[in-house]
């Protein structure tokens, strides 16, 4: 698995082999293949008509959207609810139309955490740390991509930790260069991120530092908002 679709999230279909279809994430442009069980198909119209939408994002950590034969669909914090109308489905919970606000961002990574670690995963019931940072930035209102090492290409790069804010991201390399880890800033040199679960470490000029050795090494910090 390299990543998760949740609940009202577009995307094309741009190849099929057998029962398997290749998708375009329309939010972030991310490529997988589903199977043909995971596809709802709707017209170009329609499809242009939901994501013209303002984006409307759940922020319940899991709730549930009904259809008209009231079977139940459940839902986790950060899906989509601009199609409620076009798929005739009722959502009763909190909702939020997301604006780009920095001091939100903490408060939303707090809901996650706790939550264990899973590869490609997007929801509290198992997320990676790209998805982690993701995920909080969209219910936030600010378009990250989905896998670290292109995170680490948006954004401004600061000089150093002391010009960093709660909510900018840190990312971190192996021994090769290569970006693998990706981490939300807190206050007072603390770190938020998904490494066998969402936990909260110390941070450096160095990196992550866990009480007994640094465990990732700090390539660079990016502000987004």
């Amino acid at each position: 698995m390299v990543s998760q679709l949740l609940y009202g999230d577009c995307y094309k279909i741009i190849d099929k082999r057998k029962k398997w279809s290749k998708i375009r994430m329309e939010w972030d442009g991310y490529e997988g293949w589903i199977t043909e069980l995971q596809t709802h198909k709707v017209s170009e119209e329609v499809y242009n008509e939901i994501i013209s939408n303002d984006t409307i994002i759940s922020t319940d950590m899991m709730n549930y959207v009904s259809n008209q034969d009231n079977l139940i669909f459940p839902i986790p914090i950060g899906s989509d609810l601009r199609a409620l109308k076009k798929l005739n489905h009722t959502f009763n919970g909190e909702t939020y139309s997301p604006e780009a606000d920095k001091k939100k961002l903490s408060k939303t990574a707090f809901m996650y955490l706790n939550s264990p670690y899973l590869w490609g995963g997007r929801t509290p019931l198992g997320i990676d740390c790209s998805g982690f940072t993701q995920i909080v930035y969209k219910i936030n209102g600010v378009k990250l991509s989905r896998d670290a090492h292109e995170q680490a290409n948006q954004g401004q790069t600061l000089s150093f930790i002391e010009e960093s804010e709660a909510g900018d991201l840190a990312f971190f390399d192996d021994n090769e260069g290569k970006i693998v880890h990706v981490g939300l800033l807190l206050k007072d040199h603390y770190i938020i991120h998904a490494y066998g679960t969402v936990r909260i470490d110390r941070i450096d000029q160095s990196g992550i530092y866990n009480g007994e050795t640094h465990t990732h090494n700090l390539r660079m910090i990016k502000k987004l908002i």
